[in-house]
């Protein structure tokens, strides 16, 4: 085995959740280690394979897969990495890399309502959040405030303190969904991690409409802007390091994690405090894979909670000609929807949801369906346009409730460096079907409202999936039904945190970024007072002639 290294702080994961702790921890003066399973990667590189790619509807293309850090990948085909359980496909994407699944997001960095976190009180579904609204409002700011998040007023969620910018510019197409849409329905700017002016030294959205898979100018934060950060507070990144094992002490306390390098070497760092910030399968693959004798169900797992409570936001959608040409396809790819459907008593009964248009370019998309049809020649040219000037869509993005039989399991096959593949057990209850369902009366208003035709719905019982992975590492004041606590401490092991996504013990109905970088710097702080007593009983110490 290669020679230990060692920090006051070892992060598992450079995403955007990671890096930020690791940021904020190295500017306290604690040394920070930062491992990465995935390589480092280049925008200019990234840029020109999505330019090169002949699949632009492919979002994965430009971001393959290394052989010893693998990722999910379904286009052109599924190369099995993660594993289908059932009984409903859960075809998850996320990027292993340095920077994370961000360098592909929407960047919508939503806020969840303050009656999301009290779902089981309030309309005796789900579970309760063990802390309040209130209690995170600051670390929203926070958040909002490091990414650089433009919004509007009229969201839903309640703020002390205005957005860092108002909302990014408008596009035509949305402009006239929302004039004709009002009265009815309140058609509101996305909320999103994206300049709509100069901002922390990145540029302003210039309209590129590739938000997905990159952002060509850097005008939306990405995880690698966070990483940079990090690193320039004083943390280090080792990339193409697959952690496999993470080790304890006779009292149950983190000890050090192991690694392979690319050729498959082994490496074991120390620490004082750990942190796991992989995503929601990534993270409780890992506690699972480092099973001991002491803890033969995998490390954090007293409640045998990890990997359980697998969320999402499944989503249906229509699809129509509006009666006028309003050209989707310049400015964001995401940029408007309607919030008014987040919450009510009717969250008793079946799923909330938002409401979410598209502005991405329908020319792929329409060129695509008239060559499936045959359509040839000057009807091909006459219909592309026609078509794609009106085609719009229009999606819910659904509440699915934590359900401890939605998990992440270890699969019994294994990747090219021996580790076990994870895999998905998922299925969409009655809750969110129902939801979907009502639904379908907003999808017809809306067309109607736009003057619709040719409408076409999703498939019945088919869901798309939002790659929103939520749940797996549930927190809650209970360690007998969570793994982690308010501030995201492991109930079995005090030195270990987990942040990310994974630790929400409910998905709400918005993208779930935010909330997991709020809570993640909510838990720094909750860190920060340990290490800064060490630091000052050190002085303490020297002073006295005893150290």
């Amino acid at each position: 085995m290669a020679a230990l290294a060692s920090a006051d702080i070892v992060v598992i994961g450079a995403g955007i959740v990671g890096a930020l702790v690791a940021r904020r921890l190295a500017q306290q003066g604690a040394s920070v280690l930062i491992l990465e399973a995935g390589p480092r990667l280049d925008r200019g590189r990234i840029v020109a394979a999505f330019r090169h790619s002949p699949f632009k509807g492919n979002w994965m293309a430009p971001y393959p897969p290394s052989p010893w850090a693998p990722h999910p990948i379904y286009v052109p085909r599924d190369n099995g990495y993660l594993k289908q359980a059932g009984p409903y496909p859960y075809p998850a994407e996320y990027i292993r890399a340095v920077g994370g699944t961000t360098w592909h997001w929407a960047a919508q960095a939503w806020r969840l309502v303050p009656n999301d976190m009290r779902i089981k009180s309030l309309y005796g579904v789900g579970v309760d959040w063990p802390l309040s609204y209130e209690e995170l409002d600051p670390w929203y700011q926070e958040a909002e405030e490091i990414l650089g998040v433009a919004g509007a007023d009229n969201t839903g969620s309640p703020r002390q303190k205005p957005f860092p910018m108002k909302p990014v510019a408008e596009p035509w197409a949305m402009h006239r969904v929302r004039e004709r849409l009002a009265g009815v329905y309140p058609v509101v700017a996305n909320t999103v991690a994206r300049n709509s002016r100069g901002y922390d030294g990145r540029p302003a959205c210039v309209g590129n409409n590739s938000c997905q898979p990159i952002c060509p100018i850097n005008a939306q934060y990405l995880g690698i802007n966070a990483v940079e950060a990090a690193e320039a507070a004083g943390a280090k990144v080792i990339p193409n390091a697959v952690v496999y094992r993470i080790e304890h002490d006779v009292q149950g306390r983190i000890a050090a994690v192991h690694y392979y390098a690319p050729d498959k070497s082994e490496h074991r760092v120390t620490g004082k405090t750990f942190i796991l910030a992989a995503n929601g399968i990534e993270s409780p693959k890992l506690l699972l894979l480092s099973a001991s004798s002491k803890y033969p169900n995998g490390l954090a797992n007293r409640s045998g909670a990890v990997g359980r409570h697998l969320m999402d936001h499944p989503s249906t959608s229509l699809t129509f000609y509006a009666d006028e040409e309003i050209w989707l396809g310049r400015g964001p790819q995401s940029p408007s929807s309607i919030n008014t459907l987040r919450d009510g008593a009717f969250r008793s009964q079946h799923a909330p949801y938002r409401l979410d248009f598209t502005n991405i370019s329908q020319v792929l998309n329409v060129t695509n369906d008239l060559i499936k049809e045959g359509v040839y020649g000057a009807a091909f040219a006459k219909q592309l346009r026609w078509r794609a000037a009106r085609q719009i869509n229009v999606k819910n993005v659904l509440e699915v409730l934590p359900n401890p039989d939605n998990r992440i399991t270890l699969s019994s096959e294994k990747d090219a460096m021996g580790i076990p593949k994870p895999e998905a057990h998922y299925a969409i209850d009655a809750y969110t079907r129902r939801g979907a369902e009502v639904s379908k009366a907003d999808f017809a208003r809306i067309a109607e409202l736009m003057g619709g035709t040719g409408l076409r719905y999703s498939a019945e019982g088919s869901f798309a999936n939002n790659q929103h992975i939520t749940g797996t590492l549930s927190m809650g004041n209970d360690p007998a039904t969570s793994v982690v606590d308010a501030f995201g401490r492991s109930h079995d092991h005090e030195n270990l945190f987990v942040c990310g996504t994974g630790v929400m013990p409910t998905a709400a109905t918005m993208n779930s970024t935010l909330t997991a970088v709020a809570l993640a710097l909510r838990t720094a702080e909750h860190i920060l007072p340990a290490k800064q007593a060490v630091v000052a009983n050190a002085a303490g110490d020297r002073e006295a002639g005893l150290a």
